[in-house]
């Protein structure tokens, strides 16, 4: 098969496809066939050697694929041809991942689906759906009708999130540092677009005058203190990420609000039940819950495309690699 294996670290334009055998499927194990799968920054970070130690070379990078059952291990129930989405549990870092036309899997990650959704906008969910509905059930227990403010929006995962608040009838408020995002935001379902600088809090008091419900905190620790003074009594934040590579807090500890929570959330693929992944491509179908594709690149070759990209952070949205149109 065609996939991209790295022996160490290189640049985008090295991420070369070459031939390596198809792998073997084990019990417990599903093998897929690879139609598409989204970049993501870890994956960056993986291919410039800068991973936490869990990561090790030589590896096929790619924390996440859709595709189609192509082989099945002994113990696992799933049918040859059957639909799926996959995602973490070591794929990419400690064991070969999504850069390739096949990739095996334990089959405690996988999640069957139905869709006729094409294989480009499916490529673009996995990881940021899961992370997106993961933190906003898991992380925060968002409840229809509360408010939530979503620091750090026009991410990949922000905007997950914002489509994820909003089709459970929360009232979404999500911050960008470019006002030229504000409609982007208010697309995928913003209540509020607020911009992120000096005057970010007078604008959250106004908004949200009793205190927020909820914060997703995308952006970095250090914002952890400010986001907690944000929140009502009973409010929660729950750290899910930080794209600025924040993850601890100087002078910690710090004192939490008397009577808010403070949270994470760093799943997988269990935290997203399939019952729940087949209500959000219904909703897709619909037209009732919105994704944001920045480009989709055809094959493997265009995944070094992809990389330089997401290393400018030029456009919002998912790139996402599609490999078969079946």
């Amino acid at each position: 098969m065609r996939a991209i294996r790295l022996t160490g670290p290189v640049s985008p334009d090295e991420l070369i496809v070459t031939d390596v055998p198809i792998p073997d499927v084990r019990p417990g194990w599903v093998r897929i066939r690879v139609m598409a799968f989204g970049v993501n920054e870890s994956e960056v970070t993986s291919r410039r050697g800068e991973s936490s130690p869990d990561f090790t070379f030589p590896r096929i990078l790619g924390i996440e694929a859709v595709g189609i059952v192509d082989a099945t291990g002994d113990g696992v129930h799933l049918d040859l041809g059957q639909k799926v989405f996959t995602m973490m549990g070591g794929l990419g870092r400690s064991i070969d991942g999504a850069y390739a036309e096949y990739t095996v899997v334990d089959a405690r990650n996988v999640i069957p689906f139905t869709s006729d959704l094409p294989w480009e906008t499916l490529g673009a969910l996995p990881e940021m759906l899961q992370t997106a509905h993961g933190s906003i059930t898991t992380g925060l227990a968002l409840q229809a009708g509360q408010n939530i403010l979503i620091h750090g929006g026009t991410s990949a995962v922000g905007l997950s999130a914002i489509a994820v608040a909003h089709h459970l009838g929360a009232t979404v408020i999500s911050t960008t540092r470019n006002p030229a995002r504000f409609d982007l935001l208010k697309q995928v379902g913003a209540d509020y677009a607020v911009l992120d600088d000096d005057s970010f809090t007078d604008n959250i008091n106004e908004v949200a005058p009793e205190g927020l419900d909820a914060v997703l905190e995308l952006i970095n620790a250090p914002a952890l203190p400010k986001m907690l003074s944000l929140v009502r009594v009973g409010g929660t934040v729950c750290f899910t990420g930080a794209l600025a590579g924040e993850w601890t807090i100087p002078n910690s500890p710090f004192n939490i609000p008397n009577g808010t929570r403070l949270t994470s959330y760093g799943g997988n693929a269990t935290n997203l039940p399939a019952a729940s992944l087949q209500h959000y491509l219904g909703a897709i179908a619909a037209g009732t819950f919105k994704t944001v594709i920045s480009k989709v690149h055809s094959g493997l070759d265009e995944v070094r495309t992809a990389h330089r990209a997401l290393e400018r952070n030029d456009a919002p949205g998912r790139h996402v690699v599609l490999l078969a149109t079946m």
